[in-house]
């Protein structure tokens, strides 16, 4: 499905492009092939593959369904970086933007899990509700300094995740998510077992807190290379870990490759909607998303109220003893 929708992805757009006319060498199609269709598709791909598998680190390693980049403050965080290297580095390029991006981004998702980690009464609907007022927070600080100094249309690029803009020589820097995903298949068993709580890592002698930061800081430097190309994207890192967890189960090791194959179908497929919905225009993908999202957040978040807190059953020995 997905080398389909690939395909298919390539010659969706204003401009026609069409298989006998590359094939006959014409050049101004190959360079719009070359140009804008094949970089935005390799773009889309590694932001559905990055931002799912983001999402899937987070949930493991806070243990909450529930946390993603979107209800963890990682976004947020990233787009705050954008901002201060615009303020600060008013003609920085893209990898200086990039930079500011990954430490804003691996800090504020560090002082989530700080934060959540100190609260002894949490349930797995107050976790993601406190990320999301910390996002809120720096979302509100991101916005008054904006207006302060005049940059909000700057940083308005940055809020709405969008591919209409990408292409060749400006969208390299989300090659960066395969290496980190690659890292996160190498890790994935060590995610597993910190995933279990702390108690748990130091028996099986890993060691939890560098586990831990190191995949929370895979997870920023993904979403914060996907922030500064694209811009916002919500929810993807929520849906499709929890959708894949209801057929393959929890996980990591087993769920990952399906993950990242889910995420970047899902992605795709809704630039095309996008794409074609009201063509020769296009809506933004953070839209589509969105809406999508919403309403899959929504429906997971009563499936989880309702069956989430079911009695375990009283096991029984093999000997017919009584029940524990």
């Amino acid at each position: 499905m997905l080398l389909v929708l690939s395909v298919c992805s390539l010659f969706i757009g204003v401009l026609d492009v069409n298989i006998s006319e590359l094939l006959n060498g014409n050049k101004q199609q190959w360079e719009t092939f070359l140009i804008s269709r094949l970089p935005r598709l390799l773009a889309i791909l590694c932001t559905g593959v990055g931002m799912s598998v983001a999402g899937l680190i987070m949930q493991q390693l806070c243990m909450n369904k529930f946390v993603s980049p979107t209800t963890g403050a990682t976004i947020s965080s990233a787009q705050f970086g954008i901002l201060l290297a615009l303020l600060f580095m008013p003609a920085s390029t893209i990898w200086g933007r990039a930079i500011f991006a990954f430490v804003t981004a691996i800090l504020g998702t560090w002082i989530f899990v700080w934060f959540i980690q100190r609260i002894k009464f949490k349930d797995v609907v107050m976790v993601p509700l406190v990320g999301i007022m910390f996002g809120n927070i720096i979302n509100g600080i991101t916005n008054f300094l904006a207006y302060k100094f005049e940059m909000t249309q700057a940083l308005s690029s940055w809020l709405v995740g969008h591919f209409s803009m990408v292409m060749r020589g400006r969208y390299e820097i989300v090659y960066l998510v395969v290496p980190l995903v690659i890292l996160a298949f190498i890790f994935a068993n060590h995610f597993n077992i910190v995933g279990m709580g702390k108690d748990f890592s130091k028996n099986l002698g890993v060691h939890y807190n560098f586990v831990l930061f190191m995949g929370l800081s895979i997870a920023a430097m993904i979403t914060a290379s996907v922030v500064v190309v694209v811009g916002s994207i919500s929810y993807i890192g929520l849906i499709v870990p929890n959708v894949v967890a209801m057929f393959k189960g929890d996980k990591i090791r087993g769920t990952l490759a399906d993950t990242a194959l889910f995420g970047a179908i899902f992605v795709l497929s809704c630039d095309m909607i996008g794409r074609v919905v009201i063509a020769p225009f296009e809506l933004p993908i953070e839209l589509i998303v969105g809406i999508l999202g919403s309403i899959v957040f929504i429906a997971l978040l009563l499936y989880r109220l309702k069956n989430g807190c079911k009695a375990v059953k009283p096991v029984t020995s093999l000997k017919g003893g009584n029940s524990k």
